[in-house]
C-alpha cells in the first residue's frame, strides 16, 4: 500500500543526492505496482454510478476479480451491492464479468485477469444479464 510506496521513495531518495531522481525512480516504481484498467459498465450502473462510456480504475497488482471489484467499489460508492452481496462479496445472480471473450462469472475472486487487460487493451466487461421470455 501507501507505506510501501512512502519507504521505497525514502530509500531511493536517501541513496540519491539528487532528490529529483528519486521521485522519478519513484514515479516508475509506482507505476510497476499499479496498472490502469478499463471497465465497461451497463447502462443502469453507469446512470448510477454518474459516468459516460468506459470507466478507467487504477488497480494495484496482481489484477484479480476482487480487486477489479474492489477499486470500482471504492471509487463509486453507489455501486456497492449492486455487482456483489454486501456481505458474502459473492456476484450477484444477473451480472457477468467478462475479459477478452471469456466469461469470469463463475472463477475464485483471486483470479487473475488476462494480460490484455491488465495492459489496457482490452477492457473488463461487467454485464447485466437478462432472463424471461
Amino acid at each position: 500500500g501507501r507505506r510501501a510506496l512512502r519507504r521505497i521513495q525514502r530509500s531511493f531518495a536517501a541513496s540519491r543526492d539528487d532528490s529529483r531522481r528519486g521521485s522519478f525512480v519513484f514515479i516508475r516504481v509506482h507505476s510497476w505496482l499499479k496498472k490502469m484498467i478499463r471497465v465497461v459498465l451497463p447502462y443502469h450502473l453507469r446512470t448510477l454510478a454518474r459516468v459516460d462510456g468506459e470507466v478507467q480504475l487504477e488497480v494495484a497488482n496482481p489484477v484479480t476479480l476482487r480487486s477489479v471489484l474492489d477499486a470500482l467499489e471504492a471509487r463509486f460508492p453507489a455501486l456497492r451491492g449492486t455487482i456483489r452481496d454486501h456481505t458474502t462479496l459473492k456476484r450477484r445472480p444477473f451480472v457477468r464479468f467478462f475479459a477478452c471473450k471469456d466469461d469470469f462469472s463463475l472463477e475464485p475472486p483471486e483470479t487473475r485477469l488476462p494480460e490484455e487487460v491488465v495492459n489496457g487493451s482490452e477492457p473488463f466487461l461487467i454485464v447485466g444479464a437478462m432472463a424471461g421470455g
